[in-house]
This record gives structure tokens, sequence and C-alpha cells, in this order.
């Protein structure tokens, strides 16, 4: 421990221990804990309390009866915890009876204090942080800290009932894995048996029998969940013998109507098939056959999804979870007289009357299930099964693990691409009422669906998933007919509308003839007419969301498509690029973001119509180039100049013909504007397009020197520009990202200078004064007057000169390094009831 905080430490542990003084806040005290433990950690708690005795008498004085702060005694258990964590240290604090006073029965259990959460959360911390070695095992038994905890698990408060049984599982953890009577409960090549198992873990699995066998249904929730943590948190191979042990009362409850937390029961069984069990007892799967046979549907989807994605479920078991996820749209399909036993999905299901009449009868539910269902359904599509390459179990055996235990999820197969598809669709037109219900189930799906903006963006996400897979020609006609319909519909939500647009874009991409090419199929080219329709009335929308969402569906198909001849020729016939250009001027600062986007998008593919105004239609035309600057620089709100910024950027990484035309004015220009810019995230991207330049000018991004003929070119540019003015003032910027970006910048330009040579000759000494003054009035906060033109030879003498190295670390600290120093912490808590003087505080 540092001198001073020692010195420091008797005053505060006496500040603590008196009920009079005012009570430190829970952040200091928690500060105050993680310091202690980072100490214990590092040395031995044992000669941290015989070096510092004033924590011993902390302990101590908290066992008097006394009127303490509640968060004081919570605060004292968890230190005795942290201390005990280490047997020698546990003994010594053993002897002075001082464990038991804050564990046993005569400590805060039986005090008033108990009733406070935050006194009941500390005592089960502080178990936690004790409960590390075989010592504390005895303790734990003679003290009645089990019995204990066992009340609190059912606690009123969620986060004590919660930890209460994190610490029983860790209990138990340590009693299965601590040697007793002369052996180790693991030993031999099989897993223990019950009749081996110590008497303390036991005692708990007695405990988790009578939970499961009781009508209470919080009391079985309770054993599910300590299940549950231990399954996925403990690997050791008594965890085989404890499901052994508790997986008949577990399916037992299988048996009760209804079933006792079935949610509970989901996670535990999701728990234990992920754990090594399966491969010792196959009479999991058949449990988990069982719960997906009883649950109700919504109840049954979570363990149907997450047994799809076990690696080594039975086949069997796989197509009847799969079956679980289709079902409610089998149903949906029936219900919108589809053909009864729609292939490859459900064929038994659909067409069943019985199977009609499982989706919930209230809305909520109806609307919960679809949308749980389409949820789970759209993060198995993306799933493929593969083959390891040998390279991995090479590199699995080397690391010492079975490569082939890796989980490797693998969608169902076969996937029913075409019935999902229908299903998504059917689903959408419920939703905008379109649909034609066959049955009174269909009627009454239709009234509860439509206008449900929920199911709307479900399905959606889900149609957007499927266009990963291929589908009938009708039914992708379908597919594009219902997403104009929804780009169309004026009852289409702000929402509902931007995830139609991502859907119709994943479904464009997907209609490319080859894959991959940017041609588009020829369906697929005349819904481009009506789509771009679409798009000109959604960008007149008088709703921000909606315009822009336009604006960047248009972003994005212009990126795909932009040198294709159709989308061009159907773009350019459309009011589209006039409408883009106009929202420039919009009122809400994001829609101008995007407007700025897509302006730079199509003005990198020749497709950006010169923009006029309304009021002034015969005035002169100013440039994209000229737009955009003057968003830069003129705009009020941070999030156009950005947009602006990364435009510039992107325009003079591609080599845009207006940049092509004057780089080093353009380069000038906006860095002029981005040094000025009082958002910080433009003055980062205005050194990012510096970088840009720089590696330009140098023709090449990667480490090593660059010639001396164009690093002396490249400097005499970076000068012109006045790049370095920029750069070097950002050095000191008060926003630390600037500085960080600033020094990279300079780092990357010094790599590339050869540490000897310079443009000068040899001899000649640059004149380095100017700069030099300039950075020390910049360090001290002051403006100063502009640097001017540079000369090269000068800007490499400062580059050598500065330790830009130092800088970096020192950016890369954490703004409050030297305030969350321990000294300064424990000077904080004195100063708060005037121990200290006024000048020794370090309060901020």
């Amino acid at each position: 421990m540092d001198p001073e905080c020692a010195r420091l430490l008797p005053a505060l542990c006496a500040i603590l221990a008196d009920p009079r003084q005012p009570v430190a806040d829970d952040t200091c005290l928690e500060k105050l804990l993680d310091w202690f433990k980072a100490v214990t950690e590092a040395g031995s708690s044992l000669l941290l309390l015989q070096e510092n005795p004033c924590l011993v008498e902390l302990l101590v004085h908290v066992l008097k009866p006394q009127d303490l702060s509640s968060r004081i005694l919570s605060f004292a258990l968890r230190l005795a915890g942290t201390f005990a964590a280490q047997e020698n240290c546990f003994q010594y604090l053993q002897q002075g009876e001082l464990l038991p006073g804050l564990f046993g029965e005569q400590g805060p259990l039986g005090a008033a204090a108990w009733a406070a959460p935050t006194v009941r959360s500390g005592w089960i911390q502080g178990l936690r942080s004790l409960a590390q070695h075989p010592s504390a095992l005895l303790f734990l038994a003679d003290s009645g800290a089990v019995d204990t905890i066992f009340s609190l698990q059912g606690d009123p408060s969620l986060f004590v009932a919660s930890a209460a049984g994190q610490l029983l599982v860790h209990v138990l953890d340590l009693a299965m894995s601590s040697p007793t009577e002369g052996r180790s409960p693991a030993e031999g090549h099989g897993r223990p048996q019950a009749r081996d198992w110590p008497a303390c873990a036991r005692r708990i699995v007695c405990h988790l029998e009578d939970c499961l066998c009781s009508e209470a249904a919080p009391r079985v929730m309770q054993a599910l969940h300590v299940l549950t943590t231990a399954f996925g948190h403990c690997h050791g191979l008594w965890t085989q013998g404890l499901w052994v042990q508790l997986s008949p009362l577990v399916a037992r409850l299988l048996e009760k109507d209804p079933v006792p937390a079935p949610h509970a029961l989901v996670e535990l069984l999701l728990s234990v098939a992920r754990s090594s069990v399966p491969s010792s007892d196959p009479g999991l799967w058949e449990t988990a056959a069982q719960t997906l046979s009883r649950l109700s549907p919504m109840q049954a989807g979570p363990l149907a999804a997450g047994i799809l994605k076990v690696q080594d479920c039975p086949q069997a078991l796989r197509t009847q979870a799969f079956g679980v996820l289709l079902r409610p749209l089998a149903c949906v399909l029936e219900a919108a007289a589809q053909a009864p036993g729609t292939p490859g999905l459900l064929e038994g299901a659909a067409g069943d009357p019985m199977a009609m009449d499982m989706l919930p009868p209230s809305k909520s539910a109806c609307v919960g299930l679809l949308c749980s269902t389409l949820a789970h359904l759209e993060l198995l599509q993306p799933l493929v099964g593969v083959a390891r390459p040998a390279s991995t179990l090479a590199a699995g055996l080397a690391a010492g693990t079975d490569a082939l235990s890796l989980p490797q999820p693998q969608r169902p197969s076969p996937w029913p691409q075409a019935p999902l598809l229908a299903a998504a669709v059917t689903i959408l037109r419920f939703c905008n009422g379109s649909a034609a219900p066959s049955s009174e189930v269909g009627g009454r799906l239709c009234a509860m669906l439509v206008g449900c903006v929920r199911v709307q963006r479900a399905a959606l996400d889900f149609l957007g998933v499927l266009s990963q897979g291929l589908g009938p020609r009708e039914l992708v006609t379908q597919v594009f007919a219902v997403l104009l319909e929804y780009l169309v519909s004026p009852d289409s939500s702000p929402t509902v509308l931007k995830k139609a647009f991502q859907a119709t874009l994943r479904w464009l991409l997907s209609s490319a003839v080859p894959p991959g090419c940017c041609d588009l199929e020829p369906r697929a080219q005349l819904v481009l007419g009506e789509l771009l329709a679409v798009l000109q009335k959604r960008l007149c929308s008088p709703c921000w969301e909606v315009r822009d969402s336009g604006l960047e569906f248009l972003t994005q198909m212009t990126r795909r498509w932009g040198g294709q001849a159709g989308f061009r020729q159907a773009l350019l016939a459309s009011e589209v690029p006039k409408l883009a250009s106009q929202l420039l001027q919009d009122p809400e600062s994001y829609v101008r973001a995007s407007a700025v986007a897509a302006a730079g998008q199509l003005s990198s593919q020749g497709l950006l119509a010169a923009p006029s105004s309304p009021e002034h239609p015969a005035g002169p035309q100013k440039t994209p180039l000229e737009e955009l600057l003057l968003v830069l620089t003129t705009d009020s709100e941070g999030f156009p100049r950005r947009a602006a910024m990364r435009v510039f950027t992107e325009w003079l990484r591609d080599g845009h013909v207006a940049v092509a035309e004057d780089r080093e004015r353009f380069v000038a220009r906006v860095l002029q504007a981005a040094s000025g810019d009082l958002d910080w995230e433009v003055r980062v991207q205005g050194l990012e397009l510096a970088l840009v330049f720089l590696q330009q000018l140098l023709g090449t991004r990667g480490p090593g020197e660059a010639p001396p003929g164009a690093l002396a070119q490249a400097l005499r540019a970076l000068c012109r520009v006045q790049l370095f003015e920029f750069a070097f003032r950002s050095l000191f910027d008060c926003d630390r990202p600037v500085a960080q970006k600033s020094c990279d910048l300079l780092l990357f330009l010094r790599a590339k200078a050869a540490p000897s040579g310079s443009p000068q000759e040899a001899g000649d000494s640059p004149d380095v004064a100017p700069v030099e003054a300039a950075l020390r009035r910049w360090r001290a906060g002051e403006q100063g007057q502009p640097l001017g033109e540079l000369a090269p030879e000068a800007v490499l003498a400062v580059l050598r000169s500065m330790d830009l190295e130092a800088l970096r670390d020192t950016l890369a600290e954490s703004s409050d390094h030297v305030e969350r120093s321990p000294q300064s912490l424990l000077q904080d808590m004195l100063a708060t009831v005037g121990v200290l003087g006024d000048n020794e505080a370090d309060c901020y």
C-alpha cells in the first residue's frame, strides 16, 4: 500500500465507524472496496491487516450495538469477505470471533438493520467473496449461513434473491470441487455419485429437491434458476451427476397443470443442453421433447429456437422444434385461403381445424406469438451448416480443446423457403387489410392484425432476411407487390416505411443477375419505375422521418446501381435528383444530413441535377461542390456539416471529377472550413481528409520511408494548403479525439521522413522559432496569429523535436486518471467531514 494512503487510512476508518459523521456516498464506498480488492489480489490480506490495525478495529467497532448506517454496515460485511478470501487471513479473523459476529446469528441477522435490503445484499456479497477455500465451507455449515441463503432466495428484493441464488451455486461448486475427508469428489474417471458428495453439497441438493416438489410456483422457480446458473457456469463432472439426480423431478413438473414456471423451465433445459450433460444422459432430449409438446406455442418458442442451435441435438427433436416455430405461420396460411397442406410447411398442421384454434384469442397474445416466431426464424435463416476444415481441427487440438465439440449451429434442412415467403407476404396483407380470410378464424385474425405496426415491422424484417434465398417467380412478384403497397400506402407509419425501404433494397440486391452483378433482373427493372415514383412522393412528405428514410434509400440505390444504364435512365427521367438537391435546405437537420449524403453519391455518379430554388428558378446554378461547401460553412447544425465532411473525404479518396480539377484548392478550402468548426467530429473528419491527401501525395499507405523527392514535394503541397497549422493547433484541442487524430497524422508523416535526411542541404538551419512559439501559445490555450506559409524544412525539424509518442500515451489515458488514484479517493472522503485542510483535498 502507498505510504500516503496508509497515513490517511486510520482517520478514514475512524470516520466510517462514527455514526455521528456524515456517511460517504455509495460511489465512494464502491471505489474504496475496489481498491481494497486490488490490494488483496496483489498481496497478502493478512499482512495488510497486520500493518494497518485500523481495518480490524473498524470491523470490531461495527459489531458493537449502535446506530450505524446500513450502507456502512453493508460495506463492512463486504470488506470482511474480501479479506477472508485468503485462507490464512480467514483463520486470523476467526480467532477474534469477527466472522461469526458479522455473518452468524449474533450479527446483523438478528438486528434491526437486517430489514434493509442493502445489509442483506452486503451479507451475501461478503460471503460470496469469503467462500473461496475449504475452511469457508465449514464456517458456512457451522454458522447456519446456508439456511439463511435458502430463505433469502425468496427475498422481496429481486436483487437480493438473485444474489442468494448465485451464492448458492458458488457454494455448491466449491463444495463439489474441494477435497473432503482425504479425497476429492472428482477422483476417478467417472462422474461422482450422489453418495460421495460432501455434506454441504447434499444439503443444497436436498433443498433443491424440496423446492422442485413444492406446490408453490415461486419455490419451483427458485430451484430452476439455481440449476440454470449451475449448468451454465459450472463445468465439473459433478454437474452430470446432479442432472441424473434431479432430472426425474424436473420431468415431473410437466405432469402438473398448469406447468409451473414455464419460462424458467425452458431456460434450464437450454442451459443443460449447452453443457456436457447431453453426452452422458440422452434422456435430456426426451424431456425437451415432452416440454415442447406440453407448453403453449408462446412458451415453447424460445426452447424450440434454442434446440435448433444445439449441434448434437437428435434429428427427430430438431424436426419437432422446427415444427413448433412453423405452426403459427401454417395457421396464418390456412386462415388466408391458402391451399391446405402447403408443401414443406407443417403438412400435418395445415388444414387441421385444431391447428387453426392454436392462435391465441386475444390480440396482444396473438401479436406476441407472431412477432416472437418471426424473430426466431429470422435468426435461423442465415445459419448454414458447414464442414469443419482440417485447419480448424488441428488448431483446436493444438489448443488442447476438442474442435469437434465446438458448437456449429445449422439451419433446419430442408428449409421451406417458398412457404415462409408466402406466410410473410400473407401476414403483411393481413396487416394492411388486403388479405382474403377464408373462415371465422381468418376474419378474427384479420381484425387483430390490421394496422398492427409491431407485426408489420417484424414481418418486414423477416421478409428482408428471406431475400438471401431463392423463391418461385410468382412469389417474388408477390413480394415486390406487397412491398410497393406498403411504400405507397398513406397508412404506413414512418418506422414501417423505413423497414419497407430496407426490405425492398435487399430484394433488389438479391435480384441481380448473375449474383453480384450490378445489372437488375428484368422483373426488378420493371419495379424500378414504380419505386422511383413512390420515392418522389415520399421525398415531399410532411413527415421528416419519411423524407429521411427516402433519402437513405436513394443513397443506397445510387451507390449500388449508379453505373447501371437502366437505373440511370429511370432516375434521370424522374424528379428525384432535383428533390434530393432541394432537401439540402430542409428545416430538419437530420434530413439535411441525409440529403448531403444523397447529393454526394448522386454527384459521384454524375446523376445530380443542378439545384434550383423555387423562388429563383432562373438564378445562377451552384455546382454540387459549392452547394456542399455552403453546407459545411453555414449550416447551424452539426449533422449536415459532418455529412459534408464524410462526402468530401470520399470524393477525395475516389477521385471525384470536381476534386480532380484542382485537388490542392479543394483540400485547402475544406480544411480551412473544418479547422474552425465548433463540432469536434467535423474537425476529426477534417484531419482524416488531410491523412487521405497525404497518402495520395506520398503514393503509399503502408509502413516505410517515402522517397526523398516524393516527400519534399508532398511537404510543399501540405504547406500550401496550410495543413500543418491545422494539425499543430489540433494537438492541443480541448476535445481529445481531435488531438489523438492529429497526433496519429503527424506520427505517420514523421515515419515517412528519413531520420537523418531532410529536403534542405546539409548545414542549413531552418528557422523553427515562429512554429515553436505558436505551439507554446496553443499549449497555453491562447489563439495567437496564424502561422502563414511554412517552410518544409522547418516543419520537419519541429516534427523531429516533438515527443509525439509521449503525447499519444498521455492522450490515451483516462481524463480522470489522477482523480481516480486511491490517495485522491481517501482525501476526498476525508474532506467531506472537514478532517483535511482546505488545500489538501482533491475534490472533483
